[in-house]
Order: C-alpha cells, then structure tokens, then sequence
C-alpha cells in the first residue's frame, strides 16, 4: 500500500471505526433497556417519542403549507383534534389573545402559561398543566386583520423519560469522543511506526554504508514509495561495494602489474644491456658477431614488448573492461583456415600440425574472431615451446580436432610434447604459472594459458587441460552451440 492510500484510510477509520463502536453500544444498550428491567428507558419509549416528533412535524409542516385564516375552519379544527388525538396530544388555536378552539377546556391560567412558555423559550417548550406534563409545539400565523394567530400543539411527555434521553444522548457522545480519541491514537501510532521504522532502519543502514560496512543489507519494507527508496538504496550499496571492489582489484592488478613488470623484465634488460655494453666496449670486433648481437638485443625487446602486452590484456580482461565483437562462425571453416595459417611457422620448427573434424554438418558458434584467435595461438605458442623429440627421435606433433556433443562443440588441441605433471596441472590456468619443474625454464610472461582462459569464459564457454607426465598434452574448449 502506498503512503497516500494508508493515509486516506487510517483517517478514514479514524472516523468509521468510532461511528460502528457508538452504533454498537447504543444498540447493545437499547436491546438490553428493552429486554431487561433498568432503571433507564426502554426501547420502545425512544421509538414512541421518536414517532410522536415526527408526526408532530409533519402536522406543523402541513398547517404552515395552508392559508393562515384556515384556523377558522371547522374541517381544520376538526382534522387536527384527529391527528392529535392518535398521539395523546391537544392543542389550543389563538387569535390574538382569544382562543378559538380549545381541545382539553384549558383554563385561561393554563393558556396564559403555555403562551408565557412558548415565548420564554426559542423552539420547543415544556409546561406543566395541572398533574400532567406536556411539550409545546408552537406554529405563528399572521391573519387577515393583522393580528398574529398561534396554534399551539401539546404532548403529554414523561420528564423522567425525557431526563433519561438526554442522559443516553450524553452517553452516546461521550463514547464516540472516547472511541475517536482512542482510534485516532492507535491510527497514528501504526502509521508513524510504519513510516518511522523501516525510516530508522534506512537511517542506520546509511550509517553503516558511511562509515565503510558496504555488507550491510537494506531490506525492503513499509509503504510503496518507502519500499522503492530501500529498493533504489539497495541497488546503490550493491553497485557501490561492486566499483570499490572493481577498484581493489584494479589497484591490485596494478600493484601485480609492477611487480611482474620488475621480476619478469628483469632478465630480457639485463640480457639487452649485456649486449649494448659489448657493442660499446668492442667486443663485437667482427661483422658475424655485430649482427649476432643486435639480433639478440632485439628478440630480447621484442620479448619485453610481448610481455608488457600480455600484462595490460590480462588486467583488461580481469576488469571485464574488453568488449567482445560477436559473429555467427561457422566454426569448421574457421579452425581450418586457423591451421593454414599457422601450418608454416610450425614446419620451420619441425612441428607437424594438423586438423580433424568429426563434424557431420555444418555448426555456427558465437565467436570473437580475433580474441578467439589469440587463445588458439597462445595455446599453440605455449606446445611449441615445450615440445621436444622424444627418445625415438620423432618429430613434434599438434593435432586440433574438433567433435560437438548434443549441446556444445568441442576443441581440442593435442600436443606429443612432455606433458605436465600432476601436481601442476591444477594449476596451469592461474596468472605467471610456469611448470618449470617438469618443463624446464622458458621465456614467457606466464600470462598465456591465464589469458586464453579469460577470453574462453567471455564467450560462456569453458577450458581445461588433459596431460600425464612424458604423454603429452591436451588442451580443450568447449563452446555453446549458436
């Protein structure tokens, strides 16, 4: 419920709820005033003097409605003795001071006091008239002659009854000003309190998000609009915590990314310097050895270059801050035209590499083509590195083959190499790991295998290794079908 609608029915019930409960009791109390003996009136004396006001209404409304000097009439007269008479009551007609009619032969005292009563009072009167008590409905007429005409209607009333209605009246109102304060009291408190507190929870929540406890939940509740302010706060502290998180991984990749740049550069420098200070102290004394040297100085640098690019693309793809240009490839053709590209390279190292496809038809997958491409050449960088001819002199072989299961196709690059041990194959995947141990030592930022990863899982696929010690390696990607 929004705050506008809780609003307008808390006041409402404010003014219901004391209205029910006041009907309530007049009606439990009337019930048992009826059915039960009490000192106070009965319900059908309320209804009787309810009645008789009513008709006595009626009658003053009909005489008004007729012509002053109807008075005279004696149908009039006549009428008004019958309505009268079907409610006890009398009346007396006067012209002036003279009376016309006089239904109960009052005497001149008595119509001189029920005048006097008339007058003394503004509406309904009350006189006593010997051993009976009447209320006193008067009616002004102006006649012809210009005198005033008063027809003057009594009602014989019980004082203790009518003491007793305006007792009951009392009560009444006492209870609903009772009822409306209490309602109005309970009303405000459940809607300060539904405002107030989820109000107080927001308060401590931002006081926890200022001092820096960004794990400290804001639930929704309360009304609409103060569900949708927790809602809007909650979504600030989730995106808040995500850009300092993102900002802690940042400073630690850069942090990671000094470090690195400190201990991997510094043998390919020192190998430059060695170099440059030899050709500066004329050890390169022969033209042979001249070139040797600058060749050297620039693998060398071209090793510093592609390890500072391995490292800036990992941090991008870490930070989720590399966007991937999707294409619908068919992926047969691709890897094909991968290994025609590549076949070459591989054969200046002595390395055969091949293709298979198991593929019956034709099957496009969503692909980053350059990106994908980078992970197919730092796996195949990373076998050509650490192949080697096996004892019975055979030469190198990669083989990339390609099968697809019901949902998902699958890549495999297999190598002849040396394999990695057990207890480093968990770890292959993870940023600067080099299983020097059952490789040997190699050149390399140790960010190949860290960044094919990356780019594999943006595309929703996953990669994994298959390897025994001296068996070689497997390598395999699998990737949703389109």
């Amino acid at each position: 419920m929004n705050l506008k609608r809780h609003f307008i029915f808390a006041n409402a019930a404010a003014v219901v709820i004391p209205l029910v409960m006041t009907a309530v009791f007049a009606l439990v109390f009337l019930f048992i005033s009826s059915n039960f003996k009490s000192p106070w009136f009965s319900f059908e004396d309320y209804q009787t003097l309810s009645e008789t006001q009513i008709e006595l209404l009626y009658i003053k409304q009909d005489i008004l409605k007729q012509s002053p000097d109807v008075i005279k009439s004696p149908e009039f007269i006549k009428e008004l003795q019958t309505r009268l008479s079907a409610i006890n009551g009398e009346f007396i007609v006067l012209q002036g001071e003279q009376v016309l009619f006089n239904s109960h032969n009052l005497s001149k005292i008595d119509v001189a006091k029920s005048l006097d009563a008339v007058n003394s009072h503004v509406g309904n009167a009350s006189v006593k008239l010997g051993n009976m008590t009447y209320r006193i409905h008067s009616v002004k007429l102006s006649l012809a002659e210009g005198v005033s005409g008063y027809v003057l209607l009594l009602v014989p009333i019980d004082p203790s009854a009518l003491n007793d209605v305006t007792r009951f009246l009392i009560l009444i109102g006492i209870i609903f000003t009772l009822s409306f304060v209490l309602t109005n009291v309970f009303a405000s408190y459940r809607f300060t309190r539904r405002t107030l507190s989820p109000l107080n929870h927001l308060k401590k929540a931002a006081g926890e998000i200022s001092s820096g406890n960004l794990d400290y939940p804001i639930v929704e509740e309360g009304d609409l609009e103060i569900q949708e302010l927790c809602r809007d706060l909650e979504l600030m502290r989730l995106k808040l915590k995500d850009s300092i998180h993102t900002q802690l991984k940042f400073e630690e990749n850069r942090k990671m990314l000094i470090s690195s740049i400190s201990h991997d550069l510094k043998t390919p420098i020192t190998s430059i310097k060695g170099y440059v200070e030899g050709l500066r102290d004329g050890v390169a004394n022969t033209p042979e050895k001249h070139d040797r040297y600058l060749q050297t100085i620039y693998a060398q640098a071209k090793l510093v270059d592609q390890m500072i690019e391995d490292l800036l693309l990992y941090a991008k793809l870490d930070l989720k801050q590399l966007p991937f240009d999707f294409e619908r490839i068919d992926i047969e053709d691709y890897l094909y035209e991968f290994v025609l590209e590549n076949e070459p390279a591989c054969t200046q190292n002595g390395i055969e590499l091949s293709f298979q496809s198991s593929l019956v038809q034709h099957t496009q997958v969503l692909l980053d083509q350059n990106r994908f491409r980078r992970v197919l050449m730092n796996i195949l960088d990373n076998s050509k590195k650490y192949i080697q001819k096996n004892s019975l002199g055979e030469k190198g072989e990669i083989n990339i083959s390609l099968r697809d299961t019901q949902s998902s196709i699958i890549i495999e690059l297999m190598d002849n190499g040396p394999g990695i041990s057990k207890d480093d194959l968990p770890y292959i995947f993870d940023r600067f790991y080099r299983s020097d141990r059952s490789r040997g030592k190699i050149k390399g930022s140790g960010l190949g295998l860290a960044i094919a990863k990356q780019i594999v899982e943006g595309h929703n696929g996953i990669i994994w290794a298959v390897s025994k010690n001296q068996e070689g390696t497997r390598i395999l990607i699998s990737l949703s079908k389109f």
